[in-house]
């Protein structure tokens, strides 16, 4: 007797509750509909499972399989599936309203860098004291940094004030 599959996996053997099933045998020919007895007696005359495929059709679809190599098969699909996504990770880039024109370039630099490798990048003007009295000098450089990277990267939240911040989203632009 083979292993029965949890809850999770399609039902084997006995543990198909339809009366009546459509059957594909182990060739994938369909020999019709009949009982579930009838297709376990089938599948164990050939060495097999018989495997619930489809168990919402009216009457259910149950193939002969091998119900490990099936379930082998299942994984390999979904982990194929998995390696295919891919991963949007955020960056964060800090500035400060009194940055050197050396340090902005390379913060530039690396928020290209960033939207080239397909990843959103957070900007984050940071504020401190009395610099707090002049946010109009921090929001004419996250507009210059928005300017210098529209060819590889496009806004997805404009400059937002939260307290001492000032926060933009930048994304990569599509295609």
């Amino acid at each position: 007797m083979r292993p029965q599959p949890s809850n999770d996996g399609p039902r084997v053997n006995q543990a198909i509750k339809a009366d009546k099933i459509r059957l594909v045998d182990q060739d994938g020919e369909m020999v019709g509909v009949v009982t579930v007895a009838e297709g376990i007696e089938k599948a164990q005359n050939v060495g097999l499972d018989l495997i619930e495929v489809s168990p919402n059709a009216v009457p259910p679809v149950c193939k002969i399989l091998d119900y490990g190599k099936y379930k082998y098969e299942l994984q390999k699909k979904k982990n194929e599936a998995k390696k295919k996504q891919k991963v949007i990770e955020i960056k964060e880039i800090k500035l400060r309203p009194v940055i050197g024109e050396h340090d902005y370039l390379i913060k530039l630099k690396n928020t290209r860098k960033f939207l080239m490798a397909e990843n959103k990048v957070k900007v984050t003007m940071r504020f401190r004291g009395r610099e707090m009295a002049h946010k109009e000098v921090g929001m004419k450089l996250l507009e210059r940094m928005q300017k210098d990277v529209e060819d590889v990267g496009i806004v997805e939240s404009h400059p937002k004030q939260e307290r001492n911040l000032m926060v933009m989203m930048l994304g990569p632009v599509k295609g």
